[in-house]
């Protein structure tokens, strides 16, 4: 029994140091998304439901134009650091702001697409760059 580790202890602050140089740079990116979207009180990517009304947040991973339908549609993946999804833009090409590593909150509701997580033409606030 000596050799278990008990997740319902908090971690000595000698243990958490190693952890986070012991990490990857995409694992303390994910971390400090997931802390945001905590702090801003948003829901988890990952606790998003089907026809759910949602507030997301993360990091716009890609953009791409991708035609839906012979209609123009602006893609981006939003991750958050806990699971991500794509916000779709119906009939737009671009939108100024909308570029890879910005920081984005999303209100909308989710639907399924092509198995993935989807927020269709949802409200978004761009956060500014750099920001903690």
């Amino acid at each position: 029994m000596s050799g278990d580790i008990r997740s319902d202890r908090p971690q000595g602050r000698l243990r958490r140091m190693f952890s986070r140089l012991a990490a990857s740079s995409e694992e303390l990116q994910a971390e400090e998304l997931r802390q945001h979207a905590e702090e801003a009180g948003c829901t988890p990517i990952a606790a998003c439901q089907d026809r759910q009304q949602v507030t997301v947040t993360g990091t716009l991973r890609a953009v791409t134009l991708r035609p839906r339908a012979g209609v123009p549609a602006l893609e981006a993946e939003l991750f958050d650091g806990t699971d991500a999804l794509d916000v779709v833009w119906l009939g737009r090409r671009s939108i100024a702001g909308i570029e890879p590593g910005r920081r984005l909150v999303a209100h909308g509701r989710i639907s399924h697409a092509r198995g993935r997580r989807v927020l269709f033409n949802p409200r978004y606030e761009l956060r500014p760059v750099g920001s903690e």
